[in-house]
């Protein structure tokens, strides 16, 4: 099994009514250096001016972004391409990161190559501390920049971490 770390940038809350504008994956191994990034056209007429603020890229800027169906067709491949085994979607905020891709692989591909589950980074480590309070994000080395590759590359130094230093069990390969 190989853990993907994603993490996405949106336009709204929720998907459907509001579009993913970009999403960075890396593969979680001891290098960091498998990594994806997508930019999504948006699908909806809707979108909150501040949270499109945080990726960065004005309405007029993303209206030039990719077909989802075609973005979401090339991550399934590259998931595909460098994973072994069952794929398991990592994020910091899966309740957020897991919504928007979930719905868009099974949107715009009718399938979804993580199957039905995901896994947040913070749950792991409150529970390696045994703290449901425990603070993670300080562990993060590549500096949290709201893009989406960055952000993720950070959260999977975390993962990392956790794995050398707190002796968490993950199988990476």
């Amino acid at each position: 099994m190989s853990y993907i770390m994603v993490d996405i940038e949106s336009d709204g809350p929720i998907p459907g009514d509001f579009s993913m504008i970009c999403f960075g994956a890396v593969l979680v191994d001891e290098d960091l250096e498998t990594t994806f990034y997508g930019k999504l056209k948006p699908i909806s007429d809707q979108f909150n001016t501040d949270a499109l603020a945080i990726s960065g890229f004005s309405r007029e800027e993303t209206m030039d972004f990719d077909d989802p169906k075609k973005v979401m067709l090339q991550f399934e491949e590259w998931i595909k391409n460098n994973s072994k085994g069952r794929p398991i979607f990592i994020s910091d905020n899966n309740g957020f990161d897991w919504m928007f891709i979930c719905w868009y692989f099974h949107h715009f591909i009718q399938r979804n190559p993580f199957g039905y589950s995901s896994r947040r980074l913070s749950d792991l480590y409150c529970g390696l501390e045994k703290d449901t309070f425990a603070q993670w994000k300080h562990l993060r080395k590549t500096e949290h920049t709201h893009h989406p590759v960055d952000d993720a590359k950070g959260n999977a130094e975390v993962l990392l971490h956790m794995k050398k230093e707190m002796g968490l069990k993950i199988g990476l390969k």
